[in-house]
């Protein structure tokens, strides 16, 4: 019988969910037909003139998504009603027969080239489910058909960092079965690098829509959680539907929910949470913007919790980012740069009585460089290594990174610092560490500070730790302790 926990720490992300994993933080921007009718779903009855954004600068996008720390832009090229943002061969409900420059446009075009010009990643999003065309319903024939729109755009628009594909599936008793494998074949023949996103195999939804993941996010997943059928079961059904949230349950990942398995998949999790609480733009939702407060909660604990962050920037009806979002967006962004602008670790001296596998060692923990790392050689029950610093630091942020190239091993550890009178007392810890781990806590002032990684799956490889500090606006402090 397979030690599946063994096995567990063994398990790697590919070369493009690594890509992926190193972008952190991505945007959505749902933008279409919706936008035009102030709802969020379009029934696929509308009339393509409808749509004429008179001031689109998918610029202005890109330049403000950049100035929040966002490395890519996931345009909605089909949503749910079926009308196309480029001027797709295999349909007239698309731009060709829209107001919007006389039916000569193509916004994916035009988004993709602003996202070459300003060095975001471009990704689509594609929905299966299709309110427009006829041959839905008729599995066989509108396979063809949304197999014949993935070659157009996989082939027309230069790289393609990822593919969404979302559960979303009619209610009105269309039994629609997608052909997902040729779905997979198609892109990964076309777009090799690219990620296929939640009805895919490279990346799984968290379960919800609210910007939070589990307290342990674990990467490595039994194959059965890769479940297309499940995950659109899961999804939204009708407009305005909640999602299930029981996927987010703490066990997903653990040892009692791995150790039964038959096999084990890198399968990471990924946040999607709107700015707005509508996913298309709505004017009477531009006093109800998150605020870069709630931004950076929700950062720290996405990206600080071992998930991708996916954050919706809808447009409003002109083709621009409305104001109120630019204003969040430019000021979070500034939030992010100030506080991991500068690693108060960086110059510590780092030592373990663990000791270190050949080619590693405890002084490359503080580097932050890619695959240069310190993997623990294992003799005692606890790993633990110790940061000691010329002179007392007060911080108040605390990261930790594995080297997940050589899998997820760290199941929980507790950070200490140094007192004053000579004695080791925690000041944070955690469960599941994975890419990268943020934690905040009441402000700590001391010479040295240690880790001590008491629950592992295999020998620790630990990539970076850093220390930050930072006046949050809202309970912690960086008082002395």
């Amino acid at each position: 019988m397979k030690n599946m926990i063994s096995e567990a720490a063994g398990i790697t992300p590919s070369d493009r969910q690594m890509a992926l994993q190193k972008m952190e933080f991505y945007s959505f921007v749902h933008f279409s037909i919706p936008a035009f009718l102030d709802r969020e779903w379009g029934h696929g009855t509308e009339q393509p003139s409808i749509f004429n954004p008179d001031r689109f600068d998918p610029d202005q996008w890109v330049s403000v998504i950049s100035s929040a720390g966002m490395k890519g832009l996931i345009l909605t090229v089909k949503h749910h009603d079926g009308f196309c943002l480029w001027p797709s061969r295999y349909t007239d409900y698309s731009v060709k027969n829209s107001s919007w420059r006389n039916g000569r446009g193509d916004v994916v075009r035009d988004v993709q080239k602003a996202c070459e010009r300003g060095g975001l990643k471009f990704g689509i999003y594609l929905s299966p489910w299709d309110r427009h065309e006829s041959s839905y319903g008729d599995s066989s024939i509108y396979n063809r058909y949304f197999e014949n729109q993935l070659q157009e755009l996989l082939s027309d628009y230069g790289d393609i960092f990822c593919v969404w594909l979302d559960g979303a599936k009619a209610d009105d008793g269309k039994d629609q079965i997608y052909n997902w494998d040729d779905y997979y074949r198609i892109i990964r023949k076309l777009q090799p690098g690219a990620t296929i996103h939640i009805c895919g195999p490279d990346v799984r939804w968290v379960g919800n829509e609210t910007g939070f993941c589990r307290e342990s996010e674990w990467s490595v997943q039994p194959s059965e959680v890769f479940d297309c059928d499940m995950i659109a079961g899961r999804s939204q059904q009708q407009e305005g539907a909640s999602p299930d949230t029981d996927i987010r349950n703490d066990k997903l990942g653990n040892r009692a929910y791995i150790e039964n398995a038959e096999n084990l998949i890198w399968y990471p999790a990924e946040v999607d949470v709107s700015i707005r609480p509508g996913w298309f733009y709505h004017s009477d939702e531009n006093g109800r913007v998150l605020s870069p407060d709630e931004l950076l909660d929700i950062y720290l604990d996405s990206v600080g919790g071992n998930a991708l962050l996916l954050l919706n920037i809808p447009p409003d009806n002109h083709g621009l980012i409305h104001a109120a979002d630019v204003w969040v967006l430019t000021r979070f962004g500034g939030m992010l740069q100030k506080i991991f602008s500068e690693n108060l670790a960086a110059a510590a001296e780092v030592r373990s009585e663990n000791g270190s596998l050949p080619g590693t060692s405890p002084d490359f923990i503080v580097g932050g460089r890619d695959n240069i790392r310190w993997l623990a050689s294992v003799r005692d029950e606890t790993v633990t290594f110790e940061l000691k610093f010329d002179g007392k630091l007060v911080f108040n942020i605390l990261l930790l990174q594995e080297d997940i190239t050589l899998g997820q091993r760290i199941e929980r550890f507790t950070a200490e610092f140094y007192t004053e009178n000579g004695k080791w007392e925690s000041f944070t810890g955690a469960g599941a560490v994975g890419y990268k781990r943020i934690l905040r806590f009441a402000a700590v002032k001391t010479e040295k500070i240690r880790i001590r990684i008491t629950e592992y799956r295999a020998a620790p490889a630990v990539l970076n730790l850093g220390l930050y500090s930072y006046v949050f606006n809202q309970g912690v402090n960086l008082e002395n302790r």
